[in-house]
């Protein structure tokens, strides 16, 4: 901006005494305004930065507030997705006993219900109030027992009840449900299974005990037949003392032979040792009216076995036999060799005239306590396997319903067997 010349300037400016006091007045006004105005600035700039600071913190504060509200809305879901997820049924009630939470375990357990849903018009109410009414109403309690009865079997519940902590005088509380049923099954089993073992151990304690005596009455009916031979009058008597008391020994070591652990093998003529057993076991034809048919090999066949045990499998398969044949019946009883996989075996075949063995039945005979006569133990035939098995053989069936039973054994030659204990 150009300056006046000094001279204009000074002619231009009043004197300061000659101004009115409503010109002084409206300078001061003036100026007091200027100085307010500018105040009011500064204070708006500063207002207007602390805005924007807090407009800045309170954004960072949204921010930080959503992330917790997601947080806590992932932590949320999370926790509902365990308490669906879990085995036990959960359920929370407030003090009107009105279920607040029920998850899906819980209305399985409940209702029965394979997709666990609860409906507003489903039995849970009723079970509840009554389960609820069993419980004590201490703050927590131990797991009560809990029986449901339903359409199909009935099941065990474990019930445990717990107060909820709140800040509320008003509390929830909190019901674990958890299924029993399986584990009282398993410990009802094992619990069968302990005294199974138990009653085992006697019975083979008792059948050891009564085997010798058994063997002097077996020696003494022997040699009362031999005595009395020309005696016709009593020899119908001794086979059947003679019958009674072998039957009777044959179930005496089937309960020994089920519990014993192993086999001893040794070298042993299988030819002569099957003659020697059919001389055994006819009295028990003859008191029946029965015939056994052997047809021995013109050979030696050596085997290794253990004596006792295999005589025994061979024991039980005809007194099997003689039970399913009517009087007259033949029990046939032949060996042959072959080969099986380069193994060289011989196979004892016994082939009964009987009723046969239906088809539901056939692959259940091997098992322990299987039997279809009336006080039989069903132990004979699970212990001629066991025996087949320990000399390393195996053994198989073929029946027709009214036309008969075979039973063939197979056993390793000697040499193909390890001359050791079996397990």
């Amino acid at each position: 901006m150009q300056s006046l010349p000094f001279d204009r300037q000074k002619k231009l400016s009043p004197p300061m005494d000659a101004a009115s006091p409503a010109q002084r007045a409206l300078a001061a006004a003036f100026a007091s305004f200027a100085q307010t105005a500018g105040s009011l600035e500064t204070t708006y700039t500063r207002l207007q930065a602390e805005l924007g600071r807090l407009r800045r913190e309170l954004e960072h504060k949204n921010r930080s507030l959503a992330q917790s509200l997601e947080e806590n809305q992932r932590m949320r879901a999370y926790l509902a997705s365990i308490v669906e997820g879990l085995p036990c049924g959960v359920l929370v009630f407030d003090r009107q006993m009105k279920p607040r939470l029920i998850n899906p375990a819980a209305g399985r357990l409940l209702t029965g219900a394979t997709d666990g849903a609860v409906s507003s018009d489903s039995r849970v109410p009723r079970l509840l109030g009554a389960l609820l009414a069993a419980l004590p109403r201490e703050e927590r309690s131990q797991e009560q027992e809990w029986e449901v009865a339903g359409p199909g079997p009935a099941r065990t519940l474990g019930v445990t009840r717990a107060s909820i902590p709140a800040n509320s005088a008003e509390r929830d509380f909190l019901v674990i449900l958890r299924d029993l049923t399986e584990s009282k099954l398993l410990e009802r089993e094992r619990e069968a299974t302990r005294r199974s073992q138990a009653l085992a151990e006697v019975a083979a304690l008792l059948a050891h005990e009564i085997r010798n005596p058994l063997g002097s009455l077996e020696l003494f009916a022997g040699l009362l037949a031999e005595a009395l031979a020309d005696r016709a009058d009593v020899q119908p008597w001794i086979n059947h003392v003679q019958a009674g008391l072998r039957s009777l020994a044959t179930t005496v070591n089937n309960v020994l032979h089920f519990h014993s652990p192993s086999a001893q093998l040794v070298p042993l003529d299988l030819v002569r040792f099957l003659g020697e057993t059919v001389e055994f076991l006819r009295p028990v034809a003859r008191q029946k009216e029965m015939q056994i048919e052997w047809r021995a090999a013109e050979d030696a066949v050596s085997v290794l076995a253990d004596p006792p045990r295999l005589q025994q499998a061979f024991l039980n398969l005809t007194l099997n036999a003689f039970r399913a044949m009517r009087p007259g019946g033949r029990l046939a009883i032949g060996m042959c060799r072959r080969a099986e996989n380069s193994r060289p075996l011989v196979c004892i075949s016994l082939a009964d005239q009987g009723s046969g063995i239906s088809p539901e039945n056939l692959e259940k005979i091997f098992e322990p306590g299987f039997t279809t006569q009336p006080g039989s133990p069903g132990l004979g035939l699970a212990v001629t396997r066991k025996v087949v098995e320990q000399h390393g053989g195996s053994i198989r069936v073929e029946s027709r319903e009214g036309v008969g039973t075979t039973f063939t054994l197979a056993l390793p030659l000697a040499g193909q067997a390890n001359d050791r204990a079996i397990p």
